[in-house]
């Protein structure tokens, strides 16, 4: 599949996308990591549609000292201990925001975060904070993603599968392509873990060269 036929996001016959419901969520982190492949972001804006398709992610299982769960609930990271679906964004270095998805029954802390999207709706508007950037690179990992998209710190805990949120996942028409994985990036934590997910062929995905080998 051709990087230029994901760049069309697949329509319904109401002219909109179908929400994922939480019911068509895995109730594991890997496995959900792994499912969120070729799933849509989408974040409705006062300056319109925002949306892209998902295509890299990582998995931080329930007890991964990796993981912002790993010594419990704090105010910070409540919401990974939500039910799975729910948004968990969070701040780095003071700069870059990074969205996760919740990925556990209530009460279990565990999560997925979303590194990279292939751009779908308003393109401009996501390039316009990104200039003189490729379209594969608007999206190229967590921190972009999270720039293109508008996301902040006021979307934290917010239901990515209720029908009244802003923020939420949708299903796409495009079946998902080769699935690719390696370690994580960036970690000294439970380095060695292959949780690392991505959808080969895809121009957008993030890091070094050397993980594109599984």
């Amino acid at each position: 599949m051709s990087s230029a036929s994901r760049l069309k996001a697949p329509r319904d016959t109401n002219g909109g996308l179908r929400r994922l419901l939480r019911a068509d969520l895995p109730v594991n982190t890997v496995a959900l990591a792994r499912y969120l492949l070729g799933k849509i972001i989408v974040h409705e804006t006062a300056n319109g549609r925002l949306s892209g398709r998902i295509v890299e992610t990582e998995a931080y299982p329930a007890g991964d000292a990796a993981g912002h769960a790993f010594r419990g609930k704090t105010p910070r990271n409540v919401s990974l201990f939500l039910e799975r679906g729910h948004a968990y964004v969070y701040l780095v270095y003071g700069v870059s925001m990074m969205l996760n998805v919740a990925s556990e029954k209530a009460g279990v802390g565990a999560g997925v975060l979303l590194r990279a999207i292939e751009p779908l709706d308003g393109v401009e508007l996501m390039a316009s904070t990104l200039p003189r950037r490729r379209q594969a690179d608007i999206g190229r990992g967590p921190g972009r993603l999270t720039k293109a998209l508008k996301i902040d710190l006021s979307h934290d805990g917010l239901d990515l599968c209720s029908a009244s949120s802003s923020l939420w996942l949708a299903v796409s028409a495009q079946p998902t392509g080769r699935i690719g994985k390696s370690v994580r990036i960036g970690l000294t934590n439970e380095a060695v873990r292959v949780l690392r997910f991505y959808e080969r062929g895809s121009a957008s995905i993030s890091g070094p060269r050397k993980l594109l080998k599984e």
